[in-house]
Parts: structure tokens; sequence; C-alpha cells
């Protein structure tokens, strides 16, 4: 079962750091997870969503090899990888990863502010003290969570924890 944990951070780099932090931990086995996007809202209230697997890239990627493949069986590769690369990126873009792009517009755009970010992430399995530790003085407020009242508590101290704090002393 994976968790989901919306955290709102002052501004967009802030989100993106953190995200990178938290893709680090992945390279190390400490957290496993299903998708990580960034949303935020312009000053005309639009979202944007940051995702970050671009699904119609891989699916017209994946299109052209196959196009490509059809092509030559058919003696005409350009037109198969023409066609191949139009009907995998349509694919990709109708294909939804990860949390739902409804949800995250929509939360998103009923609670924050233009030039305020959003962090998403759907984590598969975590070792959550290594990864609480790290997360020390990071910032954010959390705005939704499927965690027990417990982690979520552990989480929002992590948080908000001051980084002098945390800091070890010699």
């Amino acid at each position: 079962m994976a968790d989901l944990i919306a955290v709102v951070f002052p501004s967009e780099e802030k989100a993106e750091e953190v995200r990178n932090k938290i893709l680090g931990f992945q390279k190390d086995y400490l957290i496993e997870i299903g998708d990580a996007v960034i949303a935020t809202k312009t000053e005309s209230g639009k979202v944007k969503l940051n995702q970050l697997l671009n699904t119609t890239a891989a699916g017209a990627a994946g299109g052209s090899f196959w196009g490509l493949l059809i092509g030559v069986l058919f003696l005409n590769p350009l037109l198969g990888v023409a066609a191949g690369a139009a009907s995998g990126a349509l694919a990709g873009a109708l294909t939804d990863i990860g949390v739902d792009d409804k949800f995250m517009k929509g939360l998103t755009e009923e609670n924050i502010q233009p030039g305020e970010a959003v962090l998403f992430v759907l984590v598969k399995k975590v070792t959550g003290d290594k990864v609480l530790d790290q997360l020390k003085g990071v910032g954010g407020r959390i705005l939704q969570t499927s965690l027990d009242h417990t982690r979520e508590q552990r989480l929002r101290e992590a948080l908000s924890a001051h980084a002098d704090a945390v800091a070890p002393t010699s």
C-alpha cells in the first residue's frame, strides 16, 4: 500500500530541492517512490504540474521504434516512424501514472497562493527514521497525507525542526 504526501513550500525552487533530496534517498535504498510531482499556481490561477516522468515523450519514443519496425516490414520506414511516434505520443498523453493529475490540480488550486508549490510524493516503501532525520528542517507545511496520525505528526515535526537544532554537537 502506497502513501500519498502533499507538502506546500514557499517556492518551486524549494520544492524541487526537496524532491531531488528524496530522489537521492531512493538511490540509497531508503525510500521507494511511485511518483513525485511539483504543482505550482500561476498569477492567473492556472495550475501547472512538473511531472517526474513525461509520458508523452516516452510514448513517442516507444511508438517511433515500433513504427520503424513495422515500416521496414512494409517498405516505408519513414511513414512507420511518423505514425508510430504520433500514436505513441497520443497514448502517452492519455496515460496517467502515479498520482491522479485532476486530484493534484484541484487540491493545488484550492489551497495555495501564486508562487507557492506543492510537492506530491507517492511513497511505496520507506525506512522512516532515516528519511525523517535527513528531512529535518527543510520546512514546508503538510497539505494532505494518507499517513496515520502518529507518522503524520512525526513528519510534521521533522519538517518544522530548526536546522541548528538538528546539527550534531561536538
